[in-house]
Formats: C-alpha cells, structure tokens, sequence
C-alpha cells in the first residue's frame, strides 16, 4: 500500500530536522520507507526534489552541503527553525479558548483540546486567570449531526475527488454525484458542501442531510482549478430565493401560508377572502408552493405558473 504524501514529508522533515550532519540522498533514499517503494533511481530522485521543494514551500529551511568528497548532503538546522515564542495578550488569548470550544465533532474536538494544551504549556493563560473577559461565560458549538461531514471535511482539505449519493429535494430516488469538493459552510444550522460537479461541468453546492449512504473517495487530481473564494452562503440563498432578482405575484387565502405571508415583499387585500403577495422567486419555489395545495395560485411568472400545475397534476394522477 503506498505511503501517503503527508506521511513521506513528515518522515524527511524529521530525518532533517533529526540529523547532525548533512545526510546525502542514498542515506535518505535508505531511512525513510516510503522512498524504499520508488521503482527506480529515477523516480527516486523526481519525489525527492518534489518533497525537497514542498518543505521549503511549507517554511522548513533546508540546507544543501558539499562534503570534502564533493557529496551533496541536506540538513534543517534547529536553531533555523525554531519559531519564536508566542506572545497573545488577553483577548487573543480569550478568542483562542473560544474557538477551541467550537467543536463538537469528535475528530476536530480532538484536535482543538490537543492545540490549546499545547498553547497553555506555552505559556497562554487559562480561563479564569488573567483573562477573565465578558467572553469567558459564552459557549459556543456548531453541531455536526451528518455522518458525511468528515470525509467531506478530510476530502476538502486533501484535495481528493469523491462520489455520493444525493437525494434533491422532492426527488423520488437519489442519484450517485462525482465532486471535487472545495469547502464546507454551516449556513442557518444546515452543513453545505460547494465543489465541481464533473457530470455536469459546473459548480455545484450540496447540503449534507441530503446525502445518502457513505462518500467515498476516487483517486486522481482535481479536473477543475479550486477557487480562492467560493460563495457558498450567497449562492444558498439565490437557490432558496432569499437573494432572488426576480419576484412571483401568487394569490393566497385570507388566513393561510403564514410562512409566505413572513417571506412576502408585499401583500394586498382582494376581497372574497383572498390575498394578492410578492414573494421572492429562487430555486425550488414551485415545490413550495405545491405544499399549500388549493390555497395558493400563481398569477405570474408563466413560467412558475407551469412547473407548479405540471407538479399538481403529478400529484394528483399518484
């Protein structure tokens, strides 16, 4: 089974780190596992000059040594690489306590604890100490219920395509999605995934409780370039109609559809106990609509006016 990169890397950062001369490539090649599996000198030498170059991207600082024999050899020097101490006055030190709370996710629960402990042996005050701020009584959590939010979340940050099963809403069956995923966003208590959907060419956001079954991870690059921002909230609310550009004029009974009468824009009196509204017209609204039944007609557009008869008339031939 091959070592996976983040392994490898770690494994030369330690040998450089862990060494007190310079080590040449033979004596690499014969330390470290992962570079015992390279078929060839060849390949051997191209992964080397790779790993060599990510450290130096990551910040190791290493050093590259002719001996008297006219051998190259490379070392990381600690005292080239010790970070300075870490110095956090009180409500950096309050924000760090606060964020490392977040968690409930057990994996990332994990990994907060660890950090702060780390950050106190350091010399960060605890809470209580000497940052008793008004920011010390807060809890804060975000909850993560989906079982899909951790593959997600390593896929995301590994850089590994996946595929699942999605269930749309008002869909009878899900159906399997390629994705490149990109990042994770909590938005109004509901977990959303934003990547490139490889069916269909295009950015695509998936909310979690959707998901269906286990992800699984495919092996290969990314087909599509990552971009440095991903609008995941604003393209939410463009789906849901919160953002929408476009409104809908919908007739609605004198006393029904409170949850539209709350998103209306605007709501007029017609008599014979109906109401006229202006709603807003995102994805999805015609499904909605469907829901309030025989409370509801839809004056305009034409267009939602068509996909909310063609849905009662598939209701009602069920």
């Amino acid at each position: 089974m091959a070592i996976a990169k983040a392994e490898r890397l770690m494994n030369l950062a330690l040998c450089l780190l862990g060494t007190r001369r310079p080590l040449s490539k033979r004596e690499l090649r014969s330390s470290i596992e992962a570079y015992l599996e390279a078929g060839s000198d060849d390949a051997f030498n191209r992964m080397f000059e790779r790993d060599k170059d990510d450290l130096r991207e990551l910040g190791l600082v290493i050093e590259t040594v002719e001996n008297l024999d006219g051998d190259t050899g490379y070392l990381a020097r600690r005292d080239s690489n010790r970070l300075p101490p870490i110095q956090l006055d009180a409500e950096e030190a309050a924000a760090l306590g606060l964020a490392a709370k977040v968690w409930q996710q057990a994996r990332l629960a994990g990994a907060a604890s660890g950090a702060l402990q780390k950050l106190r042996a350091a010399g960060m005050p605890e809470a209580g100490d000497t940052y008793d701020t008004p920011h010390s009584a807060l809890e804060p959590r975000i909850p993560v219920h989906e079982a899909a939010f951790e593959p997600l979340m390593l896929a995301c940050r590994d850089r590994r395509p996946v595929v699942f099963e999605y269930r749309k809403a008002n869909a009878a069956r899900p159906e399997a999605r390629h994705v490149e995923p990109w990042t994770l966003e909590c938005w109004r208590g509901h977990w959303y995934l934003a990547g490139w959907d490889r069916e269909r060419g295009a950015e695509r956001v998936f909310r979690l409780s959707r998901i269906t079954g286990r992800v699984r991870s495919r092996a290969g690059a990314f087909t599509a370039p990552v971009p440095d921002v991903s609008t995941v909230r604003e393209t939410v609310e463009s789906w849901a109609g919160e953002t929408a550009t476009r409104s809908a004029r919908i007739r609605l009974r004198t006393d029904c559809g409170y949850p539209l009468r709350a998103r209306a824009l605007s709501v007029r009196e017609l008599g014979d106990g109906w109401d006229e509204l202006e709603i807003p017209y995102g994805h999805g609204l015609d499904a909605w609509l469907v829901e309030f039944g025989p409370d509801v007609v839809v004056l305009e557009p034409a267009d939602l006016r068509a996909d909310v008869v063609d849905r009662l008339r598939a209701v009602a031939k069920g």
